[in-house]
């Protein structure tokens, strides 16, 4: 994703009030900006670059809708979906919204009773599949790999194209975009009114952190300490090669709950203050996704390590991912291809932390999407909603100061 480059440049009169300044110009942000100024809001969002290797670039766009397990996330994925459904139309650009089967391989020593079980806490639980109709409805699968695989139909987007059209919207609504890292935050007593950026200061009643990964390292760095984490996710992106997938490809069941969840027991906060710890094992999700224009992305490895830019091994990266996707997708074992790292935020509670910073005016988050791109579209709306005066059912579960112990 490229910014757009007519966002880029601001007049001299830029530099006065704005309603909300967003830090972090990925999707969260570019979601929230756009509903922000649907409810007149005057919006700056900073991003320190003008192609941001970030979650959004690297995401393989899925919307589960079908994974909602309480009243809570079933509502959201619901109203998140049918949002999708409208986006194109409504922001005037394609998303390259679709509806998709995901297939979800069991390896043949795999407990697939046991996955079964899980599935039945979800608003769609997937439907089992033998091994001869799993290889039947995805051609490219290894039938010597699996016992068989659960399949669902879900969403997909284009991260990258959504970012963008949201901020083409915005932008046809008067909000701006800045490229600038920001350095700090300007402060009046206990009052934050505006960021200083390697391009200078601009002032704001509000900024709102939607740095994603980043948001942990920046409000430490501000002096506002928030229980939001991330690890970080590797993949591997295939160009166009005659390959082609039917569906999306994610070996079940998923590793990367049981990662969060250890790296953020209570026995692990002092490592997260620690740099280059090791919060947990790191983990493997083997998958395999493709995209309209041909690209595949391949991965996933997550890690938990405690510093946001810590050195990872990438050849030996690269290598485990390959092989361990090679297993249930042969096909794409020789593809080139190009590795990829970015940081994914999260929460305890897999929850997002949607409000007031506490402690502070005019401080503002709006990350940790375990599920994002789901529930994203419609948790912006409903949050910029409710600064305009239209109170939430949900959003009081979601503050940041419900993990603050």
């Amino acid at each position: 994703m490229t910014l757009t480059p007519r966002l880029q440049t601001l007049p001299p009169q830029a530099r006065s009030l704005y309603d909300w300044i967003i830090v972090g110009g990925g999707i969260t942000g570019a979601a929230l900006g756009y509903e922000l100024t649907q409810v007149g809001c005057s919006v700056l969002v900073v991003e320190r670059s003008p192609t941001p290797a970030n979650a959004t670039r690297y995401s393989y766009g899925g919307l589960a809708n079908w994974a909602g397990t309480s009243p809570l996330t079933r509502d959201l994925c619901e109203t998140g979906m049918a949002r999708h459904r409208r986006l194109s139309e409504e922001l005037e650009a394609d998303t390259q919204f679709r509806e998709i089967p995901l297939v979800m391989p069991i390896a043949t020593d795999a407990d697939a009773a046991a996955v079964a079980a899980d599935f039945q806490t979800v608003a769609q639980p997937p439907q089992w599949l033998s091994r001869t109709e799993a290889c039947d409805l995805e051609p490219l699968l290894n039938p010597a790999a699996i016992s068989g695989a659960f399949v669902v139909t879900q969403g997909q987007i284009a991260p990258d194209r959504l970012t963008d059209a949201y901020l083409q919207a915005m932008g046809r609504q008067g909000g701006q975009v800045a490229i600038a890292t920001v350095q700090a935050l300007v402060q009046r007593s206990a009052q934050v009114t505006g960021v200083m950026t390697s391009a200078g200061a601009w002032y704001g009643a509000n900024v709102v952190i939607c740095a994603g990964g980043w948001s942990r390292q920046l409000l430490k760095q501000f002096g506002f300490p928030m229980p939001i984490y991330f690890t970080h996710a590797e993949m591997v992106e295939l160009p166009p090669a005659g390959v082609s997938l039917r569906t999306m490809v994610m070996t079940a069941p998923l590793q990367r709950p049981a990662l969060e969840m250890a790296a953020t027991a209570p026995d692990r906060a002092a490592a997260w203050e620690n740099p280059d710890q090791e919060l947990a094992p790191p983990v493997l999700d083997a998958g395999a996704v493709p995209f309209q224009d041909g690209t595949i992305r391949i991965g996933q490895l997550s890690r938990a390590l405690s510093h946001p830019v810590a050195m990872v091994a990438a050849a030996a990266s690269e290598a485990a991912i390959r092989q361990a996707v090679e297993q249930v997708l042969p096909a794409l074992g020789g593809v080139p291809g190009t590795w990829h790292h970015c940081l994914v935020a999260f929460s305890r509670d897999r929850l997002p932390l949607i409000g007031p910073v506490p402690g502070v005016e005019g401080l503002h988050l709006f990350s940790g999407f375990s599920t994002p791109l789901v529930v994203l579209p419609t948790l912006a709306q409903r949050y910029a909603r409710q600064i305009a005066g239209t109170p939430d059912p949900w959003l009081p579960q979601m503050t940041p100061d419900r993990l603050l112990s």
